[in-house]
């Protein structure tokens, strides 16, 4: 049996507040959401998708299909911060081609 040569003692944690604002950890989640428009090219969507949210190829196609089929569609869920750099960079990038390309957010 091992014996431990050093006492152990309650230790007490001081209080700590903790800032869920700025925190990711405990930040909320959003979900990014891509419409479906009539002038998009379908493959576009699916290299924004795999360029910019870093989908799969199957994933991104799946994404593409439920949008097309259902006008809107779940791409990914991420913290605000995030999600809101991904809709820009998206969106930017489809403004800079000439595409119509919408996305938006909700909170989870």
């Amino acid at each position: 049996m091992f014996t431990s040569p050093v006492q152990l003692t309650p230790y007490t944690i001081p209080d700590t507040v903790i800032d869920e604002s700025t925190d990711e950890q405990f930040e909320r989640m959003w979900s990014v959401i891509i419409h479906n428009d009539d002038v998009t090219p379908y493959e576009y969507v699916i290299l924004i998708l795999e360029h910019i949210f870093m989908l799969s190829s199957e994933m991104a196609e799946h994404v593409t299909w439920m949008a097309h089929t259902n006008g809107q569609a779940i791409v990914v869920i991420r913290p605000r911060s995030e999600a809101e750099r991904l809709i820009m960079a998206a969106r930017g990038r489809s403004r800079m081609d000439g595409f119509p390309l919408t996305f938006s957010m909700e909170q989870e």
